[in-house]
């Protein structure tokens, strides 16, 4: 079911959405060559209970995840790049570093994620983590009134293959609100004019991710870490956004941090 927020339900959720921004931006300035993801989920972790938050992910056990997931945030690294569960890693010089966070804050959920590189980067990933969020933003500014999702998805898809990218939709964005995983569906590929009219008040998950010389994935047997199939690299990017009458808002937005 789709749900729409009132003006003021969309207030309550800008603290969920600054802390998510805020946790993210501390973690990635905290991230570097010599960090293990177990010190960055035990930093989120800290974050979180200091803030009074609710994690979104320790308990969670969807029908694709082997067991519930157990950590408090997703560490994707190098050809990982959906739900990376954090395990006893060192990061190396160049690693790609993809770290999505959700959380509840007073009920209200936000989900963050962003990547980068720890170390000396190649060329290929920034081109890589650059087109990504390039996608995100051409995603964000087609969340308006009277556009449909499939106007938004084919947003992120032009993006993607004016770089050569391929997509797969098997997972993207999704509603957010009081959980973390609800409708509707944003697929990362579509066709512009098709699928659910935007309607003041939705609010969701926007999140386009790819990778470098593929579409397909494997997974882990960790039973949650998903990565390419061929060992190419992938970048991961999403923001919380609200469609309101006055344009879109981005709950999660880090601007203000003086990060991007």
């Amino acid at each position: 079911m789709i749900e729409l927020r009132t003006p003021a339900e969309i207030d309550e959720m800008r603290a969920a959405g600054r802390f998510v921004a805020e946790t993210l931006a501390t973690l990635r300035a905290d991230t570097k060559v010599g960090t293990n993801l177990l010190d960055i989920d035990r930093r989120a972790h800290e974050m979180i209970r200091s803030a009074g938050a609710e994690s979104c992910y320790i308990d969670y056990h969807p029908s694709f995840g082997a067991s519930p997931f157990g950590k408090v945030i997703c560490t994707s690294i190098n050809d990982a790049v959906l739900h990376g569960l954090p395990h006893d890693y060192t990061l190396r010089d160049g690693d790609l570093v993809s770290l999505d966070f959700a959380v509840s804050v007073d009920g209200w959920v936000a989900d963050s994620a962003i990547s980068f590189v720890v170390g000396t980067p190649r060329d290929e990933d920034l081109r890589l983590i650059d087109t990504t969020n390039r996608a995100l933003e051409a995603a964000i500014a087609a969340a308006t009134v009277g556009n449909r999702i499939g106007d938004i998805s084919a947003s992120i898809a032009a993006v993607a293959h004016g770089e050569g990218y391929t997509i797969n939709t098997d997972f993207g964005g999704h509603g957010v609100g009081r959980i973390m995983h609800g409708d509707p569906h944003v697929p990362n590929d579509g066709r512009a004019g098709r699928g659910f009219p935007l309607r003041a008040g939705l609010v969701f998950a926007l999140e386009p991710w790819f990778l470098q010389t593929t579409d397909k994935l494997i997974t882990d047997p960790d039973g949650w870490t998903l990565r390419s199939a061929d060992g190419s690299r992938g970048a991961h990017a999403e923001h919380t956004v609200a469609v309101t009458e006055d344009g879109p808002i981005i709950l999660t937005d880090r601007s203000f941090l003086g990060v991007d």
